[in-house]
């Protein structure tokens, strides 16, 4: 594990951001697997910032997004793929076609994560899986549970998990209860893993997902069995670490 803590958010954006264009540049066909939520903001802003310099190209290269909301349409603002839009896609030239998000609106959900994960299997490992984490130790949208499913699949979100994602809409009562998320078995099969933790509230978390016991109840505590492993904290979510 390589754990990284940095004092000023905009180096930590800058350095996550260096890992996904340095990548890039190194081989542009790469295979991308993107994350949402507040956590990837500053890093996409960032990375834009390298592609209108000239720096880096994304023509060739494809990306997976880990979630979306079932039952969100598309152009809903608070849909994952509206958000993908409006911080990455919009401003770089990935072709739209290479850029993949689950169909949340699919007739038969089921059958939208079996070719999620043919899509992803036809092009390869998954070169740089970025991720956030969530309160309760979620990645993706796999949840705290007994089991953990190991391919996309259907989720119910947790009770913390709409909570959390109430700020987004006018209620918690209009934060969609179901999701399709890619598996921990899928996220695991990247060469490399990039996690980034920000904020004093992600501090236990962090401290449970990266040095406590691997356990299915924080699925995130698996991505200690990776190993290219890349921990992105700023010093808040990094004080119970030592």
């Amino acid at each position: 594990m390589n754990l990284l803590v940095f004092d000023e958010n905009e180096k930590l954006n800058e350095a996550g951001a260096n890992i996904i264009v340095s990548l890039v540049q190194t081989n542009p066909r790469a295979v991308l697997g993107l994350a949402t939520g507040g956590t990837p903001v500053g890093i996409y802003e960032q990375v834009v910032r390298n592609y209108k310099q000239g720096l880096v190209s994304f023509r060739n290269a494809i990306s997976y997004n880990l979630d979306e909301y079932v039952g969100l349409p598309e152009d809903h603002p608070e849909s994952y793929h509206t958000y993908m839009r409006q911080h990455l896609f919009d401003h770089i030239d990935l072709l739209p076609e290479n850029a993949h998000l689950p169909n949340g609106n699919a007739a038969d959900p089921d059958a939208e994560c079996a070719a999620y994960d043919e899509m992803i299997e036809r092009s390869g490992q998954i070169d740089l899986q970025l991720l956030g984490i969530g309160h309760n130790g979620h990645i993706g949208f796999n949840e705290p549970d007994t089991d953990l499913v190991r391919g996309t699949h259907v989720v119910t979100l947790a009770e913390e998990t709409l909570k959390a994602n109430a700020r987004y809409f006018d209620s918690i009562d209009d934060v969609p209860k179901r999701a399709i998320t890619m598996g921990i078995g899928s996220i695991l099969k990247a060469k490399t893993i990039l996690l980034v933790i920000r904020g004093a509230d992600k501090a236990e978390i962090a401290k449970r997902a990266l040095t406590g016991p691997i356990t299915t109840d924080v699925p995130a505590s698996l991505l200690q069995t990776h190993p290219r492993l890349t921990v992105l904290l700023d010093r808040a979510a990094a004080r119970h670490l030592s």
